[in-house]
């Protein structure tokens, strides 16, 4: 046993060095100005105010805010949702039963028929059949 020999170095074990916000704590603060370390205060642009830093306005806001072009969803024509009325009721069906023939919810053919609805050809399509009348086209 004369080739084992012992590892008499030193093991140095260290805490963690302190976290951004332990180093900001007001405890840490006052102990290092006490020991006399440099301590350095910087002021953010907004703190103090109560604005948020996206409320400054930039390029792209001016340029919204002087817009004045009127945006709206394209409505179903007056037309179209008479027509669809008429093929209904001459059918027979209420609103629901439409619906449940074309697999829609009965709010899809009342916004339709009050005009409310965005349109979409895939509807238009399935009422056309299930009505059998054509509802787009003539115009």
């Amino acid at each position: 046993m004369a080739g084992i020999s012992q590892d008499w170095e030193p093991v140095v074990i260290r805490k963690k060095a302190p976290t951004a916000a332990a180093r900001k704590d007001e405890k840490t603060v006052n102990a290092a100005r006490r020991a006399g370390a440099e301590i350095e205060t910087v002021r953010k642009a907004t703190a103090g105010s109560n604005k948020a830093a996206s409320s400054s306005t930039s390029l792209n806001t001016r340029k919204l805010d002087e817009d004045t072009e009127n945006l709206s969803h394209q409505k179903v024509p007056t037309e179209l949702k008479k027509a669809i009325m008429q093929a209904r009721q001459d059918k027979k069906l209420t609103q629901s039963q439409l619906a449940q023939l074309i697999n829609e919810k009965p709010q899809i053919i009342q916004e339709y028929e009050s005009g409310k609805a965005i349109p979409n050809q895939q509807i238009i399509s399935k009422l056309e059949r299930a009505l059998g009348v054509k509802l787009r086209g003539k115009k």
